[in-house]
């Protein structure tokens, strides 16, 4: 079983500190709601993020829309051996139900996003696909109990995507954190966290590849892909 951490993802409401500039009261009044239940997104608070502190780091849900669509779709989490949470900028979680079947339209996914940091949980009441809580980084790793955390990261160790999957496999409860914004580095809280950081490519890899890639090598670690064709083998040698 491995699990996935998504950290200081770029995905939190509109800050008050920006809610009364133009651009967002303008979005605001064209949308017909309110800044506070807003998504902040750079594509349209451009002008209003100008001032906000790490800027560059936030206003960016796509990211988590794009890399949990390849979490959640991989076979590693199809059989049900991969535990995905993301930890965004503002020290929020979310739980995220395996089963969870998360929109591919993106502005549904919005849409669920904002009902989930208003309700705090999705669906309200029974069978909870997603839930937010309040929690730090190094928090949210006391909750999940790894016994080895490795960071992705370019200031880490050169490593393969293989090489790092093979020594995850080779821990009962290993994690595995990828950065959940567009440019910038993990704070010091998140590489404190970690036993260790590995850079699986010489240049910046979006937060949803290096997902998949990562993914992708612990299933080939532990030979998850002939475990999962086995059985279709057998069921068309019996035809």
């Amino acid at each position: 079983m491995l699990t996935f951490l998504l950290a200081e993802a770029a995905l939190e409401v509109i800050p008050p500190e920006i809610r009364r500039h133009r651009q967002v009261v303008a979005l605001s009044r064209r949308l017909g709601k309110k800044a506070e239940v807003q998504l902040l997104d750079k594509s349209y608070h451009y002008r209003a993020m100008g001032s906000l502190k790490d800027k560059e780091k936030r206003g960016r849900p796509d990211i988590v829309h794009l890399t949990l669509l390849e979490a959640l779709g991989s076979p590693l989490n199809l059989a049900g051996l991969l535990r995905t949470y993301v930890h965004t900028y503002d020290d929020r979680v979310i739980f995220v139900n395996p089963q969870l079947r998360l929109p591919r339209n993106y502005n549904r996914f919005l849409g669920l996003m904002e009902q989930l940091f208003q309700a705090g949980r999705v669906p309200p009441e029974e069978d909870t696909l997603l839930k937010l809580e309040n929690l730090s980084f190094p928090e949210l790793v006391a909750h999940v109990k790894p016994t080895l955390l490795v960071a992705l990261t370019r200031k880490g160790n050169p490593k393969t995507p293989l090489e790092v999957a093979e020594e995850l496999s080779a821990s009962p409860r290993p994690a595995v954190v990828v950065g959940g914004f567009p440019h910038g580095c993990f704070s010091k809280a998140v590489l404190e966290t970690a036993d260790w950081s590995a850079c699986i490519d010489p240049q910046s890899l979006e937060a949803w590849v290096a997902a998949s890639r990562i993914i992708s090598a612990y299933e080939t670690a532990i030979g998850l892909p002939e475990k999962r064709l086995e059985t279709l083998r057998k069921s068309k040698t019996h035809k």
